[in-house]
């Protein structure tokens, strides 16, 4: 029923009875605990209580699933969105390191500079190449089961409304991908799709060597304004400043686009470097206690009696060190095995 509808039922209907008072507050109320922005109080004239009821269920409902769709359409929109941001940051990132960077630190083919030049453009493809292919082992090998295809069915009054149910014996109802995952830690957006026993190690290592890339670049362009625009960075007060003082003095014609769009990369590469460090330092910190992400939101205390050098192997597997520098596969992941532990 719309709501404009329910409004000129309200204003052709009779005056209420003392119950049916009793029930409009008590939908108010209800109205209230279910955290709606815009508070909407219908009291209803009807006389039979049993009527209001139907019409208060049908209500309730219809904002629920209104809720539920466009607490959906938000996540569907961000899954879609966050794989593009990715990979534009890494072809700008490409294209600076290449076109601008290398060559203007390292300008003369002097035999030294030379050395010099050769292994940063070396390092630049082995933590890109690292990043990407972690990337795309990541997706390339999901954490669903393909021993069950049953999706269950989501009530309108789930208490769970982002984006997963809890099943049993460690598996995870994703709304977002559909399907049924092992050992869910948690949905990531970069990839679009959802983290577990099987590209954990992929995931932990993207993290790593992205981290690492942006933070090599942070590096490569401070050196790069240094030399191209003669900033000093000895004070460490210069990079507090730095973005506000470009701005401004872009406004005022003082420097170029170039300039200004290098000075936000700078601050792009800083926060994607730090929150990528963080969150890889949390995800194995979980990971050696044998506990995932979903976990630790339910507030569970999982009681795994393998100790953290397990933990790491089975994520890890038993050719980690290969693992470490190269997107390689290290261990075939057992389904059956994962699917007997229980959370």
């Amino acid at each position: 029923m719309l709501y404009s509808d329910l409004f000129l039922f309200c204003a052709c209907a009779p005056a209420p009875t003392d119950g049916g008072k009793e029930v409009c507050e008590d939908f108010e109320d209800e109205h209230r605990q279910r955290g709606s922005e815009k508070s909407v109080f219908v009291c209803v004239r009807e006389t039979a209580a049993g009527s209001f009821v139907v019409l208060k269920e049908q209500l309730l409902n219809s904002w629920t699933s209104s809720e539920m769709f466009t607490r959906m359409l938000k996540l569907r929109l961000l899954n879609a969105v966050a794989p593009v941001y990715f990979f534009m940051a890494t072809a700008v990132t490409n294209i600076l390191h290449f076109f601008f960077f290398i060559p203007t630190i390292f300008p003369y083919p002097e035999t030294s500079l030379m050395v010099s030049s050769t292994l940063h453009t070396v390092l630049v493809l082995f933590l890109m190449f690292n990043a990407l292919g972690n990337y795309i082992m990541t997706i390339i090998y999901p954490a669903e089961s393909a021993n069950e295809t049953l999706i269950p069915v989501c009530s309108p009054h789930c208490s769970d409304k982002v984006d997963a149910h809890y099943l049993l014996n460690g598996r995870h109802f994703c709304k977002l991908c559909k399907k049924i995952i092992l050992k869910r830690d948690h949905h990531c957006f970069f990839t679009g799709n959802c983290i577990g026993n099987k590209n954990m190690r992929y995931f932990l290592m993207f993290c790593i060597y992205t981290s690492c890339t942006c933070l090599y670049s942070l590096v490569l362009g401070v050196a790069f304004l240094t030399v191209e625009y003669s900033i000093s960075f000895e004070n460490p007060l210069t990079f507090l400043t730095l973005l506000p003082l470009s701005v401004c003095s872009f406004f005022m014609g003082t420097i170029s686009g170039l300039q200004l769009f290098l000075v936000l990369m700078l601050y792009v590469w800083l926060g994607i470097g730090l929150v990528c460090a963080g969150f890889c330092s949390q995800q194995m910190l979980l990971v050696a206690r044998g506990q995932t992400w979903c976990q630790m939101q339910r507030g569970e205390l999982v009681r795994n009696c393998s100790n953290w050098r397990a933990n790491l192997k089975h994520v890890f597997g038993t050719r980690w060190i290969l693992g470490l520098i190269l997107p390689v596969q290290t261990e075939e992941c057992s389904e059956d095995a994962d699917g007997q532990k229980q959370d």
